[in-house]
């Protein structure tokens, strides 16, 4: 995914406020799992919620305002209940500013943990 820096996006010192970058990961996990054919309103229809379970951040290098930066997300474990998203931000010019992993359960509409289905593991990884 790409992602060009607005104003809005940075703090009083021009860089990215760092709370942003959980809302970048979201972006980059829905449209991952729309290029692996599942939509998220859709599973929730069916039934399936994801709940961040854990997150993890490194900043590396600041993201400023103007910048254009590219996420890469990919899938690095999944099991029947969960996720386990990683994702890398980049900027122009393809240095390391930001690494990630958020870990996500599948629950009912109960929040009590449930499969996802093996079809939408399989797609996944």
């Amino acid at each position: 995914m790409q992602k060009t820096i607005f104003y809005h996006d940075t703090d009083c010192g021009n860089v990215v406020y760092y709370g942003n970058y959980l809302k970048y990961f979201e972006e980059a996990r829905t449209l991952y799992m729309q290029d692996k054919g599942y939509s998220v309103p859709a599973l929730m229809q069916e039934g399936k919620f994801f709940v961040v379970a854990r997150q993890e951040v490194e900043y590396k290098y600041p993201v400023r305002y103007g910048d254009v930066i590219n996420v890469d997300t990919k899938v690095v474990e999944a099991s029947d209940i969960k996720i386990v998203f990683e994702n890398v931000i980049t900027n122009q010019n393809g240095r390391l500013c930001t690494k990630g992993k958020t870990t996500l359960v599948c629950v009912d509409k109960n929040g009590v943990p449930c499969s996802m289905g093996s079809q939408v593991k399989q797609a996944m990884l």
